[in-house]
Parts: structure tokens; sequence; C-alpha cells
């Protein structure tokens, strides 16, 4: 037996997580975002799934990752949701029939001065609200009409925007940002795209022409204080792993680097092939769940960089048992609550130690 991790990835559920959004917005194209290696869980295969499953498109953030998915033979619609930075890289764009964000002057001005071997489609993106990438809405007329002069993009100009608070179901925040865009945008031809993971869940005054989905397709609730469930999603990745050794326990006796935890009580440890070697959190607390066979039992003292300790107590719990991190019956978010961070770290901080298991 090898005590090592595995990322089991099922293609079951993340077929079953692109019905649920085509269906909460029905009237919307799916814009798969598969940045960070599909969030952790494999660019080539999730996207070869998607592609299979006729989803419309795919968004990413490096021209390098658009590039492997065309090396592998996929021909849908692409979206680099922070453009180009170079005329190389448009060029690279434009010959792969890749589309790009336009979020500056700088690349309105290196557009303008492009020679280019075949037409670009591009989305203009508009700063609504979020102050990290966009056109600042007293720039739009101006850089608008600069780009519909150029005689190389293909179609029309389209827009985009960048929800700050849509995890926060409550917050005004987004409504304003939609307002915004929707005056900036009204009566402008081409497409449309608003909302990310938490736009597309509850948002729909936001779901446009097409919505990006990222989380939410692999299984994670963005919202705050969100659990899958909420939305019949069902996680994509299952972490799992086996126990190590048990050990026996003394009251008193502490456990781990720094001696940070002991027992009230005699107790017993399981020892589990998981730390922050493969990707689990390093500050997760005692008291972290974990599954062994199907029951939660709580971390106990600091992960190591190979190795946690689970308090068992009195359970039936042997070597080579199987534990489950987090996936099916153990929410990603809880995890991540608990090493107070969010669920899209914990997925993409998975580690090329861990192996991958893909699943119908």
């Amino acid at each position: 037996m090898r005590f090592s991790p595995v990322a089991e990835i099922s293609r079951h559920a993340l077929l079953h997580n692109l019905e649920r959004l085509r269906k909460l917005a029905p009237h919307s194209k799916i814009m798969a975002v598969v940045k960070a290696n599909a969030y952790g869980h494999g660019l080539t295969t999730l996207a070869r799934w998607l592609d299979q499953a006729g989803v419309n498109g795919f968004g990413m953030a490096r021209l390098e990752e658009a590039l492997c998915l065309r090396n592998e033979g996929i021909c849908a619609r692409m979206l680099l949701l922070e453009g180009v930075f170079s005329e190389e890289d448009l060029e690279l764009a434009a010959a792969n029939n890749l589309e790009v964000a336009i979020h500056d002057v700088e690349q309105v001005a290196m557009l303008e001065r492009a020679v280019l071997s075949r037409p670009i489609r591009i989305w203009l993106k508009l700063d609504t609200g979020m102050h990290r990438l966009g056109i600042q809405p007293e720039q739009f007329a101006a850089i608008y009409q600069r780009l519909r002069a150029l005689t190389h993009l293909q179609g029309d100009i389209n827009f985009m925007t960048h929800f700050a608070v849509a995890d926060e179901a409550e917050n005004p925040e987004t409504a304003r940002q939609i307002a915004l865009f929707n005056q900036l945008t009204r009566d402008l031809p081409g497409e449309r795209t608003l909302s990310n993971s938490a736009g597309a869940l509850v948002w729909p005054a936001a779901h446009g022409n097409w919505v990006r989905t990222g989380l939410a397709l692999y299984g994670g609730s963005p919202m705050i204080a969100g659990r899958p469930q909420d939305f019949q999603l069902q996680p994509v990745m299952t972490m799992k792993t086996a126990v190590l050794a048990v050990r026996e326990l003394k009251a008193g006796e502490p456990v781990g680097y720094g001696q940070s935890w002991r027992s009230g009580r005699d107790t017993r440890l399981a020892v589990i092939a998981m730390g922050y070697g493969d990707g689990y959190p390093r500050h997760a607390v005692s008291g972290t769940p974990v599954l062994i066979n199907g029951r939660r039992f709580p971390l106990a003292g600091r992960v190591s960089m190979d190795m946690m300790t689970v308090d068992i107590g009195d359970a039936e719990v042997s070597v080579g048992d199987p534990v489950v991190l987090w996936g099916r019956g153990l929410p990603v978010e809880e995890i991540a609550e608990c090493a107070t961070t969010i669920p899209y770290e914990l997925l993409c901080s998975t580690t090329a130690r861990v192996q991958y298991q893909y699943v119908e």
C-alpha cells in the first residue's frame, strides 16, 4: 500500500454542476474558467470533459493555458481574461483564434500598432468598482471610439466587468456595478459578460450573454459562509489519503511541533499521510474535521509537511483506513474556514506530490 494523497476528480460531478449552472442561467452561455490548472483539478482533462459536454467557451489567465488547449485540439472560443502585453503575444492570440481582454490604454495603443495575420475578437473590460483591471468610466467613450476605428477586429467589440462583492448576496454594491455597466454599454452592439460564479448563482440581472464560472463549476460555493448544497452543487475533487499509523496517547501529553495541543484524557491518535507539502493548509486549527471511514474526527496539533494527527479516541481505526480531507461528505469550504482562507486557495494549492485519479 502506498501512503500518499490522491485527488479523485469526478467527471459525473463536473457535468452535474455544468447542468446546474445552465439551469440557473438558462439564457446565458457558459464560459468555463480553467485558469490555475482548472483550479487545481487538471487543465487538459477537465477541458476535454467540458468540451465534450458542449460548454460554450473557456476563460483563462495566461496565454500558455490557451495554447495548451489549442494543442489538445480544443476549438471552442477562449478568452484571455488579462489580455496580452506584447505585440508578439497579440499575434499569437490572433493566429490561434483567441479572444483578448483590453483593460488599459497601453493595450489599446498596442492594438492600434499591430499588424495581425487575422482579425482578433476583443472584450473591453470596464472597471465598475473592483479597481483592479479595467477602463475607468470617464475613459470609456474615447477608448471605445479608438477601438471602433480599428480594421483588424473580428466582429463587434464585446464588454466585460468583474464584481467585487458578489459573494455577499445582500450587498448593494453589486447592483450598483450592474447599473453602471449597463449605463455605459447601453444600446451598443456586442456581447456582455459580468458574472463570476457568485454572479451566476445569485445575481440573475447580471447573467448577460455569458457567465464566467470557475469555483461553482468545480462544486464549490463562492458565497460567504456558503456550502455547495445550497445550490445543489457536487464537489469535483475529493482529496483522499490513508491512516499511516495509530498511536496511544496519555492524558496531558503534547502532540506535534510546538506541543500546541494536549489531550485532556487518555486517547488514541491516527497519523494521516497528508501535510502542507501536499497542499493541506498548515494553519488549519486543532479541531478541523477529517473523515476516517466516513466518520468525523478532529485534527490534533499542528499540520506537518508530510503528516497530520487526528484524535480518534476509542474508535475502531486501523492502518490503511481511508481518509477524506475534503470533498464528498466534507465541504472544502469548512476546511478553508478552519484555516482562515478560502476554498479557491485550497483547491489551487494541491502540489505535484499528489496523485490524480480521474473517475467517471
